[in-house]
């Protein structure tokens, strides 16, 4: 039967300005607003930590997580955080209090969120390579996620006989969607996972090493396609139907997030509804009541952070050219604009407290520190190369703040970090009320440089 659709913390930093950290924050002259903080806030940390400098909010940290763990199920959820997000040990730790296991994508993933405190046994591992280590990380009591039919032999080699829940085998079920096509990780165009059509070669490798896998793995994009993501989950039971030792189905994540005012964010409630009646339609059909799994990471932080920038200068090329804002960041913290043209809304703070800012109708394009024509912040809607002027509600000056909302997933974690021999920035943790923590120090510049070796 086809089942498809019908249908650190301790580092406290000093207390922020009396107010009402939890009211909705004002908003600026602009078409977006800030997520969490205020302009009060925003001077305030600037001040004590300098920019540029991420911020984290724990309330909305917390909120999405309740959101992803009240994800529809019938028979059983184990969330998993995609720690490539957002990997800080903090964040990890808040996830981990809350009840989230861990999705990692590399072996040293895994053993960063050891050193984190995690446990290795709510970890998961998909890795597009198979670590050089997997047997100690096998030790460790990780999931494993053969990837390819060589991870599968890898696994074998190592496992013969093995009847632990320890196995998975991700397949690409034919189908992908993300919101680009740098970030599609499904069809035929992709290599993450084995080919669906290659199940007599997984039976075969699963028979000679006499294994028994407890879940199958699928994934099919970032910011993928509801409808599409709920079409792959019934392909998904196809392929579980076909491997009777299965009891947990992982789906993968991927769930849209809105960054900007004019998008929407995929509710969980609406895609998830559909995809637990599959599981019950295939509970009558074939008997199994299997455990769901997702791996949100954009859906638990993509806004839930804010990246803090100065202006450092406004330029501009003249009649018929364009207004520049320099700033003190860029590809070294940001680099999906210029890697997706993806957007991210930017909010002008003033760098002194009352400033009025008379609206003049000027548009900015905002670019980075990097001696590159492609560190672009305010790029055009997924054209990386094209500027972008975005109205920011009035004059901008040097010393102002820009703040880039929606900061939290593939940002500090997937940035050009010490291009240019910029340094690392600094994390701070907004805590439930709105005190800043340290998460992370800015790096020392001579960390640069300090594995280098003089030659001759």
């Amino acid at each position: 039967m086809l089942y498809t659709l019908a249908a650190s913390l301790a580092l406290l930093i000093g207390p922020l300005p009396q107010g009402a950290r939890r009211a909705t924050p004002p908003t600026m002259s602009n078409s977006e607003s800030l997520n969490f903080l205020n302009p009060d806030q925003c001077r305030d940390i600037k001040a004590k930590v300098g920019t540029p400098c991420f911020v984290y909010d724990e309330a909305t940290l917390k909120r999405q997580a309740t959101t992803a763990l009240s994800f529809p199920n019938a028979y059983g959820l184990t969330v998993r955080f995609a720690m490539k997000a957002s990997p800080n040990a903090a964040i990890l730790k808040t996830f981990d209090s809350l009840g989230l296991h861990i999705d990692a994508s590399s072996g040293f993933e895994v053993r960063r969120a050891v050193a984190a405190g995690i446990s290795a046994e709510k970890m998961s591992l998909s890795s597009q390579e198979t670590p050089h280590d997997l047997g100690e990380l096998l030790d460790l009591g990780i999931k494993f996620n053969a990837c390819s039919l060589k991870q599968l032999e890898a696994f074998g080699k190592l496992r013969k006989g093995d009847r632990s829940d320890q196995l998975g085998v991700r397949f690409n079920p034919g189908l992908g969607s993300g919101g680009t096509g740098k970030t599609n990780v499904g069809g035929p165009a992709s290599s993450f996972g084995i080919w669906h059509e290659l199940m007599p070669e997984v039976k075969a490798i699963l028979a000679k090493y006499d294994l028994e896998p407890a879940r199958v793995h699928t994934h099919i994009g970032s910011g993928s396609d509801p409808a599409v993501w709920q079409r792959t989950s019934g392909m998904s039971l196809d392929l579980v139907k076909q491997l009777p030792t299965v009891k947990i189905l992982n789906l993968g994540g991927g769930y849209k997030v809105g960054r900007m005012s004019t998008e929407t964010s995929t509710d969980l409630g609406v895609i998830g509804a559909p995809v637990r009646e599959l599981f019950e339609s295939f509970a009558k059909d074939d008997g199994r009541e299997l455990k769901l799994e997702i791996e949100p990471g954009t859906f638990l932080v993509a806004n839930s952070a804010s990246l803090l920038t100065t202006v450092q200068d406004v330029v501009s090329t003249g009649g018929g050219g364009f207004d520049f804002l320099k700033l003190d960041s860029g590809m070294t913290e940001l680099l999906r604009p210029s890697l997706y043209g993806s957007q991210h809304p930017a909010v002008l703070v003033p760098h002194t407290a009352g400033a009025a800012r008379a609206a003049d109708g000027r548009k900015y394009v905002a670019v980075g520190h990097c001696c590159e024509s492609g560190d672009l912040v305010t790029p055009e809607p997924d054209e990386a190369e094209t500027l972008g002027p975005r109205a920011l509600g009035g004059e901008a000056q040097d010393g102002d703040l820009l703040v880039i909302e929606g900061a939290g997933a593939y940002c500090s974690s997937m940035c050009t970090k010490n291009y240019n021999s910029f340094p690392e920035a600094p994390e701070v943790m907004l805590d439930g009320n709105g005190a800043p923590h340290i998460i992370r120090k800015k790096q020392p510049v001579e960390e640069i440089w300090q594995n280098e070796v003089a030659y001759p």
